[in-house]
């Protein structure tokens, strides 16, 4: 019975599913939803999933939670008309053409990016009191009083609502206001002691057309309430074509009005925006006259254009000009009657300029100021801010008032420079000061006043105390970038410049002979060449880039003076020479540098930084380059530096450009050299030498030997022998390198390993030569001046103690040290180490004497002489390289045995 039941549900929930499907509007009734929740959980879920129902709505839970959720009416456009993308592709090509025109769009079409899905007529937004009431829409009436009671009108299609008790009211032509106020008043009149409240219900919809450059025109059904905007983003906005600044509403074939989107865009400005009627036609002409604007303003884009508007008009709807604009030279580019481009200057910041008529095509370029300052002053150096600063009229001292608060403490006070342009070229000449002088006395001649755009440059003292992490840092991150740019090409970083290059030896080679056979040594890798293109960049660029001008503070006196010496070499010609000078020899800082106005020897040696001790100041010696209409020579000068550093303006010689100074070295001067004593002498430690002292004269001064000292094994080292053993160390390596190479191509090839062989040769290029030099002490002792050494700064001598062992190494029995015997010979000591080994080379034994020198023990057929043996030697055996085993032996004596067999063979058959 209960599967009758059921099956009975079921089928009367299906015809009515089936019958509801043709009809949307029609509700379940309480009945079926009453056969629809005795079904078990399961089933409910089965019908409502086959039928494509959801289940709330039959099982009533609907009403508990009501979720509203806004349709999508506008999704992206899927196509772009055919002709706009051929026209984006063509000037993507088209290299002829501006960049920025290329990037320029059309302003106020993103607003319409969409197309529309659907329409969701507006039902909960409130009712102006404006608003004109007609057929269709609904009035909620609501009396209070003695009687209650709530209905719902509906305006009928003569114009008049149906209101119980009342009869029909005529409502048609007014306004919501207005037909609140008549219904009122009708039923205070005639229905006493009852108050009423009218407020709108449903609204009506209508009927409009959209026509023209619409994205998809046609008719729509919407909202009574719908606007103009509303309009165009139900019919997804305007086309390629449409004008965004003259949307028509006409009715009953007479214009209406028009909106200017613009208006709404650009100021928010929405009171043309006209309410729809039934029956409307919205019309979108199209596109008038275009403008573009690009170039330094707010929203650089392609503006529709309307008559009789100016450039001032142009640029506010771009949104006005950056602070980084140069008004004053802003350019048109416009058609002229021959149909060629045509360019107008514009000053936008002159009235005549901003009421210059716009028009159609035109293309307006707001050009960019310079990065350039005026009138600015710029420090750089050993300050503690660097950096640019307002020029007033003012002197050094000015904008550096404190040589503790705005110098660094390693700060040269003796020399500076004031770098001044002096033409519009951009030549520059050079202004040496005293910042020291210049700050503590303001009223010397050293506190130099100032003119705009003077450089004014702080040395350090010293360059080597300096933290440069942070410099170097930023070379890094530079070189980076650059490096970044080149991937994994095999150009250059500087693509134009490689392409030139290549361009520019195909012409050349068509003029001129290659010369063959020439090859450039000490080329740079192309790490050091990146760096070093980067490097002289950023110093070339010094009193512009901030980056580098913070870190000035650490930069040499070189690096700071690299910019100065390079403008000044390029500004050079015949008629004025290359103010440029350089100094040599014992000086702090020697090198080139700028000429600066009447400038003399003392004044270069103050920019070099001082003289060093063992400076000859007697004479110095000046260099200048003679040039006259026929013939170039160079003379030579001898100044006294003495009594021009004294103020002897004789000798004080100024200085002309190309000048050389050189300061002599006081003669047998010398720097600080000494020995260092160790071991068994008296008053071990470092002494002090001078030149030409002996061996001899040190260890006197230490006091001679103990009694425990062995000087016939003394060690003594030598730094400039070790660095000529090391070179030579190098050539044994570069030479056993080639003989690898060699044989490897050989017939034979490597009797051992390739990687055997680069293995030996890494130990070979690893060892760490010593430096000992062979010395005689014994014979020192005996007064053999040949014995004596002339010493060297950081000589190193050790005496040991006594010695009294004999080691014996190398390919013995037994590898070990002995007890020195008076008498005993090589031979003897071999035996008490059992003996060379089967692969031991005994005809090449030799001896490592205590004071390192080697000996060979000498023999032959009629003698055998063995050299003494002395405390501290030792014997070495070393291996035999050619030693062949008994098997190989007899292996290779079979096989001439056998050839000689053969050999014989043949001989007695013939």
């Amino acid at each position: 019975m209960l599967h009758k039941t059921k099956n009975v549900l079921l089928a009367g929930l299906s015809a009515f599913i089936i019958l509801t499907t043709q009809a949307h509007a029609v509700t379940p009734t309480p009945q079926m939803i009453e056969q629809f929740k005795q079904l078990p959980k399961s089933e409910q879920e089965r019908v409502a999933r086959q039928y494509g129902l959801d289940p709330s709505m039959l099982s009533g839970s609907a009403n508990s939670s009501v979720s509203v959720t806004n349709p999508t009416v506008v999704e992206p456009r899927q196509n772009q008309s055919s002709q706009q993308s051929d026209t984006a592709k063509k000037n993507e090509y088209d290299f002829k053409q501006d960049s920025d025109k290329n990037e320029l769009k059309r302003f106020g079409y993103e607003m319409f990016s969409g197309e529309p899905t659907t329409f969701a007529p507006v039902t909960d937004v409130p009712v102006p009191s404006d608003y004109m009431v007609g057929p269709g829409d609904v009035i909620k009436v609501q009396l209070y009083g003695k009687e209650s009671n709530e209905y719902s009108l509906t305006i009928n299609r003569d114009g008049t609502v149906q209101i119980p008790d009342l009869g029909p009211v005529s409502v048609a032509g007014l306004s919501f206001s207005d037909l609140r106020q008549e219904l009122s008043k009708r039923i205070k009149q005639q229905m006493i002691g009852i108050e009423s409240n009218i407020t709108m219900g449903e609204l009506r919809s209508i009927r409009i057309f959209i026509a023209g450059d619409a994205y998809k025109p046609g008719s729509y059904t919407v909202s009574s309430l719908s606007t103009i905007t509303q309009a165009l983003f139900v019919a997804g906005g305007v086309n390629e074509i449409g004008s965004l600044r003259n949307v028509q509403v006409k009715r009953s074939g007479k214009l209406i009005g028009s909106f200017d989107l613009y208006d709404l865009l650009l100021r928010g400005d929405a009171s043309g925006d006209i309410n729809l009627r039934s029956g409307d036609v919205v019309f979108i002409p199209s596109i008038g006259g275009l403008v573009s604007v690009a170039g330094e303003v707010q929203r650089p884009a392609i503006y529709e254009l309307k008559k009789n508007e100016t450039i001032a008009d142009v640029i506010n709807m771009a949104a006005g000009i950056k602070q980084g604009a140069y008004p004053r030279n802003s350019s048109i580019e416009r058609y002229n009657a021959n149909g060629l481009k045509s360019i107008i200057n514009v000053d936008l910041t002159s009235v005549s300029g901003n009421n210059t008529l716009a028009k159609a095509g035109d293309y307006i370029r707001v050009k960019n100021a310079s990065n350039q300052y005026e009138d600015a002053i710029t420090i750089v150096g050993a300050v503690v801010r660097p950096g640019k600063y307002q020029w007033k009229q003012q002197r050094i001292s000015d904008v550096l008032p404190s040589i503790w608060g705005d110098l660094l403490l390693s700060a040269d006070l003796d020399y500076g420079l004031v770098v001044r342009e002096i033409n519009k070229h951009g030549d520059i000449e050079t202004l040496q000061f005293a910042p020291g002088e210049a700050i503590t006395s303001p009223n010397s001649i050293q506190n130099i006043a100032l003119q705009p755009r003077d450089k004014i440059m702080i040395f350090n003292f010293s360059d080597d105390t300096q933290n440069r992490f942070e410099l170097n840092s930023l070379v890094k991150k530079r070189v980076s970038k650059v490096e970044s740019l080149k991937g994994d090409s095999l150009l250059d970083a500087d693509l134009f410049k490689a392409g030139f290059e290549t361009l520019d030896n195909t012409v050349a080679s068509k003029y001129t002979n290659q010369i063959a056979g020439v090859a450039l040594n000490g080329q740079a890798s192309e790490e050091q060449t990146l760096v070093s293109s980067e490097v002289a960049k950023m110093l070339s660029n010094l009193f512009e880039d901030r980056d580098l001008i913070k870190l000035s503070n650490v930069m040499s006196r070189k690096e700071l003076l690299y910019p100065i010496v390079t403008k000044l070499t390029q500004q050079g010609n015949s008629q004025h020479g290359i103010m440029i000078v350089a100094i040599a020899g014992k000086i702090r800082h020697p090198g080139v540098y700028p000429l600066t106005n009447s400038a003399k020897v003392t004044d270069l040696v103050k920019a070099a930084g001082g003289l060093l001790e063992g400076a000859y100041v007697e004479r110095a010696e000046l260099t200048r380059t003679h040039t006259t209409s026929t013939i170039s020579d160079i003379i030579h000068k001898q100044i006294n530096l003495y009594a021009a550093i004294n103020g002897n303006q004789e000798d004080n010689i100024e200085l002309k450009g190309r000048d050389m100074v050189t300061i002599l070295t006081t003669p047998e001067w010398q720097e600080r050299k000494v020995i260092e004593v160790k071991g068994e002498v008296k008053f071990p430690g470092t002494y002090n030498i001078r030149r030409g002292e002996t061996l001899s004269d040190v260890i006197a001064r230490a006091g001679g030997y103990t009694e425990y000292a062995y000087p016939s094994a003394a060690v003594f080292v030598r730094e400039s022998v070790r660095m000529q053993e090391q070179i030579e160390i190098k050539k044994l390596a570069d030479q056993l390198r080639r003989d690898i190479a060699t044989r490897g191509v050989s017939k034979d090839g490597l009797s051992i390993s390739y990687s055997d062989a680069q293995l030996m040769l890494t130990d070979l290029e690893n060892i760490k030569a010593v430096g000992r030099l062979v010395i005689d002490l014994n014979a020192l002792k005996l007064g053999i001046k040949e014995a004596d050494v002339q010493l060297e700064d950081s000589d190193v001598l050790y005496v040991p103690t006594i010695k009294q062992t004999v080691a014996v190494m190398g390919e013995v029995q037994h590898p070990s040290t002995h007890r020195f015997k008076d008498g005993l010979t090589l031979d003897d000591y071999l035996v008490m180490s059992g003996g060379p080994r089967e692969r031991g080379d005994e005809d090449r034994v030799y001896v490592i004497k205590a004071d390192g020198s080697v000996m060979m023990p000498t023999q032959s057929i009629w003698f055998n002489t063995d050299s003494q043996i002395t405390a501290g030697d030792t014997v070495i055996v070393p291996l035999d390289t050619e030693y062949k085993d008994n098997l190989t032996l007899w292996s290779q004596v079979t096989q001439i045995i056998y050839n000689t067999a053969v050999a014989f063979a043949a001989v007695s058959g013939i």
